[in-house]
């Protein structure tokens, strides 16, 4: 699906980018693994390996442009092109307290999701787009959102924001880069319970609550139309399917990875 496609994966430390990298590689890209902490890319980079897979971990902070655009400099000199950008940039619920009420939520956290997630997806996608276009590659570029955006879930002002935020970028981008054949494409999974934010921001919503963390999971989980979930093998499934030749009708979408979510409009 994917065979002799030169990717890049952004934020490769964290589960979702680490899975997206995984589909990318067993699918038959290479894949240049990008980390703020190399270690985490150099372990990403040795599961892929072996698994039969080709990748290059390198360090970048996907918030530093110099450090993005020799990233994508690297990746254009020894392919001649790049193909596919992801990046998988989140926050930890503690770093930007998810699950705080609003009224007690200071403006400089309420702000981190937006500067941190928005920022990063508008540095990483405008210096794809630019290295894009210099070497005449008609790639495709994909951001991260969540279903946050179109939900009405209590506590989480900051990163519902910046979820839709994403989604605006990604369709004004795609109208911009669109025109020189690059597709821009945002990836929309519902809360993933294998990672570890979730979990936190769960235990953290359950409290302010009251509830226990497990009735709240257990709701929760009534809320997919096929009753189950999406893992994180099924965000990396898709993203490579939408980074494909076969994917090449969608463009500009918020394309929904969550099994039908009931409370997602």
């Amino acid at each position: 699906m994917l065979h002799n496609k030169i990717a890049v994966v952004f934020a490769a430390g964290g589960a979702i980018a680490g899975a997206v990298a995984k589909s990318f590689a067993g699918k038959g890209a290479k894949v240049y693994l990008a980390a703020r902490r190399l270690s985490a890319a150099e372990a990403l980079r040795a599961e892929i390996k072996a698994s039969g897979g080709w990748a290059e971990a390198m360090q970048a902070d996907a918030l530093d442009e110099q450090a993005i655009n020799a990233v994508f400099e690297k990746v254009v000199e020894d392919n001649g092109r790049l193909d596919i950008v992801f990046n998988g940039i989140g926050l930890r619920p503690v770093d930007s307290q998810y699950g705080v009420p609003s009224s007690a939520l200071s403006f400089e956290n309420f702000l981190k999701p937006l500067s941190t997630i928005v920022g990063s997806q508008f540095l990483t996608s405008r210096a794809a787009a630019k290295f894009m276009m210099a070497s005449k590659s008609k790639g495709t570029i994909l951001t991260l959102s969540s279903s946050l955006s179109r939900s009405k879930i209590a506590f989480m002002a900051g990163i519902t924001a910046a979820s839709t935020g994403v989604e605006g970028l990604t369709r004004c981008l795609s109208a911009e880069y669109g025109m020189a054949e690059i597709k821009v494409i945002c990836i929309n999974p519902t809360g993933l319970g294998e990672t570890r934010t979730i979990q936190e921001t769960s235990a953290a919503s359950a409290a302010t609550i009251g509830i226990p963390v497990q009735l709240l999971a257990e709701e929760m989980s009534k809320s997919y139309l096929l009753g189950k979930a999406p893992s994180l093998k099924d965000v990396g499934n898709m993203a490579a399917f939408l980074a494909s030749d076969e994917g090449a009708v969608m463009n500009s979408h918020i394309v929904d990875v969550d099994f039908g979510h009931r409370s997602v409009i």
